[in-house]
């Protein structure tokens, strides 16, 4: 998960991470009508770095119960829930061609479009650093989106992506 500078930053964030992830799926689409890959997407879970399996599979099966829960026991669940680590909504695409396939998640991408130079192997591997919002992307004068700034950026990334993909 990022980490913002300040709340400026974040409020950014908020302004840009919708368009982006809206565009980015149309790019992906857009790349796909020209492409013999086949695309799919998922929501996953995303955990935080060192959760183990048992209690990965104790909250998903509490989140789970939780869903035919009377009241009582929803209230019972729901504390025990606030005592475990909890997972953020993910989403994924899974490209696939023949025996191959490539996974690319969405969120990391919208990241790669909203912030100044951010790699997310760099951001795994350490996770003070501050991500630096692409301001170039809001419209000075009107605190906006600029749209065709954004649009070139994304486009660019899905190319970039597409044209890494196995050609055999």
């Amino acid at each position: 998960m990022p980490k913002f500078a300040n709340l400026l930053s974040w409020q950014q964030a908020e302004i840009l991470m919708q368009p982006a992830f809206i565009r980015i799926i149309d790019n992906i689409g857009k790349q796909l009508e020209q492409s013999s890959w086949k695309g799919s997407y998922s929501d996953i879970q995303v955990w935080a770095e060192g959760t183990s399996e048992e209690v990965k599979l104790l909250v998903t099966e509490l989140q789970q119960k939780l869903a035919t829960a009377t009241p009582q026991e929803a209230e019972e669940i729901q504390s025990r829930l606030d005592q475990l680590p909890t997972p953020y909504p993910g989403y994924q695409l899974r490209l696939e061609r023949g025996e191959r396939t490539v996974t690319v998640d969405i969120w990391q991408l919208c990241y790669q479009v909203c912030f100044r130079n951010y790699s997310p192997v760099l951001n795994a591997l350490d996770k003070d650093l501050v991500v630096q919002m692409d301001t170039e992307l809001i419209d000075e004068k009107t605190g906006d989106v600029d749209w065709h700034r954004l649009d070139t950026k994304t486009k660019q990334l899905i190319e970039q992506i597409f044209s890494s993909l196995p050609q055999t």
